[in-house]
């Protein structure tokens, strides 16, 4: 069983947490600590000057607010959003946090992820603690 327990969730039609967060709270502890983490990609500056005001702020605070709704409804967990690229961030938070597992959800992969590599497979191949990929 695990103490420290890292769920990166992602916001996108592709993927439902409910399946990560399942299989995080069978294997974690009872005292265990989850973290629900969202990394928020950067924007290219050629693209930041065609968003609205204030876009950035606004984005933030709703995927805040989504992230704890669903932290809230999981015993010991919290929620965590942090801006970055989505596999290096979260293998950094990862170590510095004291994650014994990370429970990653993956799809598919395509051609796209045999030339440039998937977040979860840069996790798998870079974790420093155990990983627990889902499909």
């Amino acid at each position: 069983m695990y103490k420290k327990v890292l769920v990166p969730i992602a916001f996108d039609d592709e993927h439902d947490p409910a399946p990560a967060i399942t299989i995080a709270r069978r294997l974690a502890d009872g005292d265990a600590e989850i973290t629900l983490l969202h990394v928020i990609e950067q924007i290219p500056g050629y693209a930041v000057s065609y968003l609205p005001a204030g876009y950035r702020a606004e984005a933030k605070k709703a995927l805040q607010a989504e992230l704890s709704g669903i932290a809230s409804g999981v015993p010991g967990a919290r929620a965590v959003l942090v801006e970055g690229h989505s596999g290096r961030t979260i293998l950094d938070y990862a170590e510095k946090s004291g994650a014994d597992l990370i429970v990653i959800a993956s799809h598919k992969p395509g051609m796209q992820d045999l030339l440039l590599g998937s977040t979860a497979s840069q996790v798998v191949r870079h974790a420093k603690c155990a990983v627990h990929v889902l499909r």
